[in-house]
């Protein structure tokens, strides 16, 4: 920034410090003419030391900046990233999940390792461009991966843009808002933790409802048809495990049963399947055990359970 005739530079150390040996030079020149002979303003030890600094902030998860103005080195400003409370919580709930994350940032490695660490991150990707962030969201892809981007500024819009998933913050800019597919309103990146649970427990409910009518139908065929087709197939007296007593009450118990598993099926469809933060695997079996099991047991009870009280009312 030029201001009432003086140049401020602020930003990474090692540029400022290029910016500061580059006006040495030109003052220079201006002085003799012809330069001969470079003498730097700042010495090596000096050098080394803002170094040091510049090392110590970035290792402890800050961001040093250079300020220099008219090409006089004035010091190094360190910026600190507030990590929000819970974050680190929020995160391992993620991992819990089976989900992978990664931080991309714009910030040197040092300083990028740390932050990552007191986040709790799975891994990270320093001093990132633009194309570096959709090259790593294509590699991932082409490993068969679904991969969710959360990003608030202009060098973010391709990465969201490339993302099966695209998060853009609120107070981003336009740019990132429209380059992905979901706004988040309170600017918070594990908002992920809410967007994946409940697209999973869409997944799960539908899963959930499609295993339990399958094994539900099977089991109901399974109980009734030897019953209704015992006059003319003897033989199939040993299939009828359940022994419904005639074929009328085998038919009706079934009808009776279709209608009030119907209804009660209603409020898992309205609510859905309760989601929990673990692996897909154990999902599954869970799931199976719940759903696939129960509808196979829970025709034989109900439809066994309608035959005897239709019996002992003479309704069939």
């Amino acid at each position: 920034v030029d201001i009432d005739g003086s140049s401020i530079r602020k930003g990474a150390v090692d540029a400022v410090l290029a910016y500061v040996d580059q006006s040495t030079v030109a003052s220079v020149a201006a002085v003799g003419g012809n330069v001969a002979t470079i003498v730097p303003r700042l010495g090596a030890d000096v050098v080394r030391d803002l170094q040091s600094i510049a090392d110590r902030i970035a290792k402890a998860g800050g961001t040093p900046l250079a300020v220099a103005r008219d090409g006089r080195l004035l010091g190094i400003v360190h910026l600190k990233d507030i990590v929000k409370g819970g974050i680190r919580e929020r995160f391992a709930e993620l991992r819990r999940m089976g989900i992978r994350t990664v931080m991309i940032t714009g910030d040197n490695p040092l300083t990028a390792a740390a932050i990552a660490a007191e986040a709790g991150v799975d891994d990270f990707l320093a001093q990132a461009t633009p194309e570096n962030k959709l090259t790593l969201i294509r590699d991932e892809q082409a490993k068969g991966k679904l991969v969710a981007m959360c990003g608030d500024g202009t060098n973010d819009a391709p990465a969201l843009a490339q993302a099966d998933v695209g998060v853009a913050m609120n107070t981003g800019t336009v740019a990132a808002r429209e380059a992905g597919n979901m706004v988040d309103l309170d600017s918070d990146p594990t908002k992920l933790i809410e967007i994946v649970g409940i697209g999973k427990q869409l997944l799960m409910t539908r899963g959930a409802l499609t295993t339990f009518s399958i094994a539900n139908d099977i089991a109901k065929y399974f109980a009734i048809i030897p019953a209704m087709f015992l006059a003319f197939y003897p033989q199939l007296g040993a299939l009828n495990i359940m022994g419904l007593q005639t074929p009328q009450s085998a038919i009706l118990s079934a009808i009776i049963f279709n209608a009030l598993i119907i209804v009660a099926l209603i409020p898992l469809s309205l609510k859905g399947v309760k989601y929990r933060a673990v692996g897909a695997a154990s999902l599954l079996r869970r799931n199976l055990l719940i759903y696939g099991l129960g509808g196979v047991i829970v025709p034989f009870v109900g439809i066994k359970a309608i035959d005897v009280i239709i019996t002992s009312l003479g309704l069939a």
